[in-house]
């Protein structure tokens, strides 16, 4: 399979798609100078305990208190408040944590308020994303992904990843692990981690460790609501957390996040760097590549799939519903129950790419074409279970039910990805009033001579919907033949699919749009 990431940096956000054999599997998307990200760690207050739901609330600095349950407080939180305590107040003599004497673990049934108290400063790590109207859900129990390991201070565990099958493999990193890490680190071995050099592991352990450590460093002094330590940020998350062998392209737009992408792909496998290109074209990255398109295809309440089939997809506040529909396909050779199999095999995928798209989590029903056949059943169970090991996000299936229904629960920590694909009407600009479209090539004009005449422009690019560039490039003697004769200026020309029908706008010569 080949993948492929096309990232598209404009003024506010980073666009981040993956494709997989062409066809758009993920968009991400990340406001340039915005905190609270997953893996990020604070130094909060703790703002109200709340015994009746065993939690509370931490002032992280969001505008909503973040919310912290006891079970996730993690069994040696009093050995981190004690750290935390002693940091901010300059009395730890050292950061690491390897004659660090630990504190005994909380109970699993405990109460919080006999670890919490009201206005004390405590540690925390960002577990899911301001989702709607809530803030931020934080832990105290934290831990650093590197590529092939996950460090997780206060504890000397070492745990595999259960993809790791091979016993012996499973043996070999256990040991290798034991024989470099520090005291007081615990660390989670991940998949990619399989039948890596000792040297690697090494390398990653070290830079997770310093990390930690400088993590615990920036706590002297501090005061909350701080920052402690940034996740990298979402391209660099995704690169660390999915580049494999099967990567062919990275297509970047900007030359500094270029480079940044980069420098890092080198320092995490340096024989794929040369796979990071610099796009330099002129039409935008995202329509080079055909993913305007699909993105306009893929959102939206009703989702096509090229045989005719299409999904319906509603969301509530509990849930997520789809429902698939036949639409024009039909074998009319095959059997009722062979056409229902048919189709539910192909929306099987479909729906999983969508999850991954969407980024949908919590309760997922399917309302898929009844199958009387349990053998099909079977199939069907099998077909969406092998499309989601694709997905990353934790998720459990469960096989049909007798009504045909299948239920996904989907791990959610960021917001649902949700892209307006209903555009806001071109002429009326959504007023419910137009001007005269036969003053349209007037407006034009208007504007081309006080650009020419009163501003003085030399060179004026003019880019605007395909439809109109037909219009005014059309005839021996075009639109823009006359504004030549009329303005003795030749103003260039180019058609932006993705623009409302009467968008237009300019450009100077240095390709800096003029607002007008």
């Amino acid at each position: 399979m080949n993948k492929e990431l096309i990232i598209n940096t404009g003024h506010s956000e980073v666009e981040i798609a993956l494709l997989e054999d062409k066809s758009l599997v993920e968009l991400h998307k990340e406001k340039i100078g915005t905190g609270y990200a997953v893996g990020d760690v604070y130094l909060g207050k703790v703002h109200k305990i709340m015994p009746g739901l065993n939690a509370a609330f931490i002032d992280v600095g969001y505008k909503k208190d973040a919310f912290l349950h006891y079970l996730d407080l993690g069994p040696q939180v009093q050995s981190l408040n004690k750290l935390t305590k002693f940091a901010v107040q300059g009395r730890l003599r050292s950061p690491s944590l390897n004659n660090f004497r630990l504190e005994k673990d909380i109970e699993k049934t405990g109460k919080i308020s006999n670890v919490l108290s009201s206005g004390q400063q405590i540690l925390v790590q960002i577990a899911k994303e301001p989702i709607s109207t809530k803030g931020p859900r934080v832990s105290s129990e934290l831990s650093f992904a590197g590529r092939y390991l996950v460090l997780v201070p206060f504890s000397n565990r070492i745990s595999l990843s259960q993809r790791i099958k091979n016993p012996e493999e499973r043996t070999r990193l256990k040991r290798l692990i034991q024989s470099i890490k520090p005291n007081n680190l615990g660390v989670i071995i991940r998949t990619v981690a399989e039948h890596k050099k000792v040297a690697d592991l090494d390398n990653d352990l070290k830079n997770l460790v310093h990390k930690w450590e400088n993590s615990v460093k920036r706590l002297t002094k501090a005061h909350p609501p701080q920052k402690i330590a940034s996740e990298l940020d979402r391209t660099s998350a995704i690169l660390r957390d999915i580049l494999n062998e099967s990567f062919n392209t990275i297509v970047v737009n900007d030359p500094s996040l270029y480079n940044d992408t980069k420098n890092f792909i080198k320092s995490i496998a340096p024989d794929k760097a040369n796979i990071v290109k610099l796009y330099r074209g002129k039409t935008p990255v995202f329509e080079n590549f055909g993913l305007d398109k699909q993105i306009k295809n893929s959102f939206g309440r009703i989702v096509t799939i090229r045989s005719g089939i299409y999904l319906i997809i509603e969301h509530t506040e509990a849930l997520h519903v789809i429902d698939i529909n036949s639409g024009h396909r039909v074998n009319k050779e095959n059997t009722q129950e062979e056409n229902a199999l048919a189709v539910n095999l192909e929306a099987a995928a479909e729906v999983a790419r969508q999850l991954r798209l969407r980024d949908m989590g919590g309760i997922i029903v399917i309302d898929f074409i009844d199958m009387r056949v349990a053998l099909n059943r079977r199939k069907l169970f099998h077909k969406i279970k092998e499309e989601m090991a694709k997905d990353r996000a934790k998720h459990t299936i469960l096989p049909p039910s007798k009504f045909g229904l299948v239920q996904i629960t989907r791990q959610r920590v960021r917001p649902e990805m949700n892209v307006q694909i209903v555009e806001r009407c071109p002429v009326c600009n959504g007023t419910g009033e137009i001007k005269p479209s036969i003053l349209f090539i007037d407006e034009l004009e208007n504007n081309l001579r006080y650009l020419i005449h009163d501003q003085n422009e030399k060179v004026l690019r003019l880019t605007l919907h395909p439809y109109l560039f037909a219009f005014i490039t059309k005839g021996i003697i075009s639109q823009r033949l006359k504004w030549f004769f009329r303005f003795n200026r030749w103003i260039r020309l180019k058609p932006i699919s993705s623009y409302h029908l009467l968008e237009y706008h300019f450009f100077n010569k240095s390709n800096d749009e003029i607002k007008i």
